[in-house]
């Protein structure tokens, strides 16, 4: 089930959209995404192009469970420095965001781009490149169940 979630709230509030796709698909897609990290090529023959490949922290993950929240960026907003406890793993879907997780350098993050925080890095800068056009996100999160996601950078 796809969430969403207003980057202007600390703790993210969720609420449910009922024309999202299904919890089904979104384990499916993640799971692509996963196997898509593993493998050295794509099929040949296939139509299929690697987006992202980024390696995982050794992380047992019993008890974990997976949300998905689409975050929208207005034109010129962004969000406080923020941590997650777990894997979160960050897909541009329209306009431009600009990013700085952990010690890598600030970077802008186009639609169809991805991006990954570690358990507890610091995402330092999450923000709409653009001040004319909007832009969002979809972060599929992975952490203990019942964790808090999202915790301020104080």
């Amino acid at each position: 089930m796809i969430m969403h979630a207003t980057p202007a709230t600390a703790d993210h509030t969720l609420q449910t959209d009922d024309h999202s796709v299904t919890r089904r698909r979104l384990m499916e897609g993640l799971a692509a995404l996963v196997l898509a990290g593993q493998a050295n090529q794509v099929p040949a023959g296939s139509n299929a192009k690697r987006v992202f490949t980024h390696e995982l922290p050794d992380l047992a993950m019993k008890g974990w469970s997976v949300t998905a929240v689409e975050v929208s960026y207005a034109p010129g907003q962004s969000s406080g420095a923020h941590r997650h406890p777990g894997i979160t793993i960050a897909y541009v879907l329209e306009g431009e965001i600009r990013s700085k997780v952990g010690d890598d350098a600030e970077r802008t993050f186009r639609a169809g781009e991805m991006f990954l925080e570690t358990p507890g890095q610091l995402h330092a800068v999450s923000a709409n490149a653009s001040t004319t056009h909007p832009a969002r996100l979809l972060a599929v999160l992975l952490a203990e169940s019942g964790a808090q996601l999202t915790t301020p950078e104080k």
